[in-house]
């Protein structure tokens, strides 16, 4: 009995969700823009600024807001007028809906596949410059899930955000393979300055994650006016995996012994990795078990060979087909940007240990010293992979609270194409 009650209450938040989806939107709030969007669980607002809390329905017809990604209540409440009013007050303070123009549409990408996209200009007749949105490594549909197809337009930057292949309503096989991909973005800015016509203005990509290859790359292959890679590399994903390692180690407390022997480790998972998953299997089995009893062991994590660890023998083989997208292990992002004259900002977070940002930012600073390379850099302190600010636990583990202040500002600014003042607590490097 209990078990068919808890699948009736989880059917019916199922639907409640569903129903609150038509509240989602940008909102007005003073002199500054608030975002509404979908959640697990609920909505989630983030403001401008960059704090934001998950909203859940408190049953005497508001929501009650819970700090960052804590669970914790942090004092705001947000009403909704109903889907049709389009208003909110957010802590007793009105808010009315941003009017967007909204554009849906469908385009082929590399080899014919349809991708699904979305452009969403701010209203009126002004011309605008546009950022087209290119995702990260996940495999879920953007058209749901990044709020910035709404942040953009809401501070008069147009937005073009598109399922990639694989995802949501796009066809094509899923995959990482960062050549595709940047056919693929070439296409969606392509389809964004048809779809928007005379009012387009400036335009150029905005890579997160994963994007942060992708965009540069983009870039070279069509006419773009600006790129914008957030928490991205500038170095392969076998040379993030090996700082990723390094730098949670050392958060351990591990001494360069101790991880001179875990590197063993993850060059042995990178060799498997390169062979898509057929080779080099012997050799990984044998240094795991030259090392699995050590106590540090458990704390050799990565971006990916964490994903290798548990499986082995034939197991690897079979498992790591999971896992094997097409990435292109031993991309050379350097060479990329050596021959990219197009403006570009590097929006790195410093306290990031799933993409350090350390090597990244030291390539990025001797480029524009050697190559006098248009590329300007913000470094957000504090801020991890998502660009987050975060609690830490007493077993290290990371809760994110909010976004940092100037964050989304500068992506707007950028777009605009001018930065000017001061960013939050942002550190900018800028060429001259």
């Amino acid at each position: 009995m209990l078990r068919i009650l808890f699948a009736v209450l989880l059917a019916l938040a199922a639907c409640r969700a569903q129903a609150d989806e038509c509240l989602v939107g940008a909102y007005r709030l003073g002199d500054a823009s608030l975002d509404i969007a979908p959640s697990d669980g609920g909505l989630r607002w983030r403001h401008v600024e960059g704090a934001t809390g998950l909203l859940v329905a408190d049953g005497a017809g508001g929501w009650t807001s819970l700090e960052g990604w804590t669970g914790r209540p942090d004092g705001h409440r947000i009403e909704f007028a109903g889907c049709a009013q389009g208003e909110l007050r957010f802590d007793g303070v009105a808010a009315r809906r941003i009017p967007l123009r909204v554009t849906e549409t469908a385009f082929a990408g590399r080899d014919g596949v349809s991708l699904a996209g979305r452009l969403l200009m701010p209203e009126g007749e002004a011309v605008v410059p546009l950022v087209v949105l290119i995702h990260g490594a996940e495999n879920l549909s953007a058209r749901r899930w990044d709020f910035m197809q709404r942040q953009l337009p809401a501070e008069g930057v147009a937005a073009f955000v598109y399922d990639k292949r694989g995802t949501g309503e796009s066809g094509g096989q899923y995959t990482q393979d960062y050549d595709v991909l940047a056919d693929d973005a070439v296409a969606a800015l392509a389809e964004a300055r048809r779809l928007g016509g005379a009012r387009i203005g400036r335009s150029g990509f905005r890579g997160g994650s994963q994007g942060g290859w992708v965009a540069p790359l983009a870039a070279t292959r069509t006419s773009a006016d600006f790129v914008i890679a957030a928490y991205g590399l500038a170095v392969s994903p076998v040379e993030e995996d090996r700082e990723a390692v390094i730098l949670q180690m050392q958060l351990k407390g591990h001494g360069a012994d101790v991880i001179e022997s875990a590197l063993e480790i993850v060059d042995a998972a990178a060799e498997v990795a390169r062979s898509r998953f057929t080779a080099g299997i012997d050799a990984f089995d044998a240094v795991r078990a030259r090392y699995r009893d050590e106590p540090w062991y458990d704390d050799v994590h990565g971006n990916f060979t964490h994903l290798l660890l548990p499986h082995y023998g034939e197991a690897l083989r079979r498992e790591g087909q999971a896992y094997n997208f097409g990435t292109p292990w031993d991309y050379d992002a350097m060479a990329v940007l050596r021959g990219l004259r197009t403006p570009q900002l590097w929006q790195l977070a410093e306290a990031d240990i799933d993409a350090p940002m350390g090597e990244t930012f030291r390539r990025l600073r001797r480029l524009v010293r050697e190559q006098d390379a248009p590329v300007g850099i913000a470094v957000f302190p504090g801020a991890e992979h998502g660009m987050t600010l975060f609690e830490t636990a007493a077993d290290g583990s990371r809760t994110s609270l909010r976004y940092p202040a100037g964050y989304t500002r500068m992506t707007v600014d950028f777009a605009k194409g001018r930065l000017a003042g001061d960013y939050g607590d942002a550190r900018l490097y800028l060429p001259d």
